[in-house]
């Protein structure tokens, strides 16, 4: 069957993650790893002074415990939960007024400082939105599906878009078949017409090829060395293949 649509992922597939680090450095700014661990101290520390070799740690437990519910059950903690999991087990709290001003530097940390698109991504984008329906399918870590719609529209591509997945707004993330079963409704196609387009086979590739649809493994940001493991219909490693790699997938 001819595909009629296709689902991306947005980090390392539109997005460059981290392409915000160089822009951060030379303004004189931590990295976002750094930020986000002294801006949960310092919240804290204002109200009662507290050891930040303590908030760091506790703040890198959360992180692997978000890790480890993000792959073994396919769910993302929201930024509010973290915060209070982090609270919780510190046996801390926060004035309401703190704990959402320390919400929102986190959730828009990457909306004031903004990531680059990969290379070519616009023009291939705009080119496949002429002759198939578009969607994303996004984990959402930090910056909530709102702000990835911002960042998406920043760049000028979110109106190429016909659906929306954002694992914040569905309460799952991939390889959960919500998601993907969500694109499909929004885009009105069946599994068999599309394809999916991601760079991690366990959640882009493995979701998307469980429930009949096809999937495209996208190495030109991030490389998790899968290549040779994969089954996806193909590795694709920059934009300017892409469009000509789905094409003869849909007719083939």
């Amino acid at each position: 069957m001819p595909l009629t649509a296709i689902t991306f992922d947005i980090w390392e597939t539109i997005i460059i993650d981290d392409s915000d680090e160089p822009k951060r450095a030379a303004q004189g700014l931590r990295s976002k790893p750094d930020e986000r661990r002294h801006l949960f101290w310092d919240a804290l520390n204002r109200q009662t002074p507290i050891n930040k070799t303590l908030t760091d740690t506790a703040f890198d437990v959360h992180e692997a415990a978000f890790r480890h519910a993000w792959y073994g059950m396919s769910v993302t903690w929201e930024v509010p939960d973290r915060i209070d999991i982090l609270l919780k087990g510190l046996g801390r709290s926060l004035p309401a007024k703190d704990r959402d001003n320390l919400i929102a530097k986190l959730e828009n940390m990457e909306l004031t400082v903004r990531p680059d698109l990969i290379e070519g991504a616009a023009l291939a984008i705009e080119q496949l939105s002429k002759r198939y329906k578009l969607c994303i399918i996004s984990d959402t870590i930090y910056t909530p599906g709102r702000g990835l719609r911002e960042l998406l529209d920043h760049h000028g591509v979110k109106n190429l878009f016909s659906g929306f997945v954002f694992s914040d707004e569905v309460g799952r993330s991939k390889p959960h078949a919500d998601c993907f079963g969500s694109a499909a409704r929004q885009l009105g196609a069946e599994f068999s017409q599309m394809v999916h387009i991601g760079d991690r086979d366990a959640k882009d590739i493995v979701g998307a090829q469980a429930l009949g649809m096809k999937a495209i493994l996208f190495t030109a940001a991030r490389d998790e060395g899968a290549r040779d493991t994969t089954k996806a219909e193909a590795v694709v490693d920059s934009y300017d293949e892409l469009t000509a790699v789905i094409d003869r997938m849909s007719v083939g």
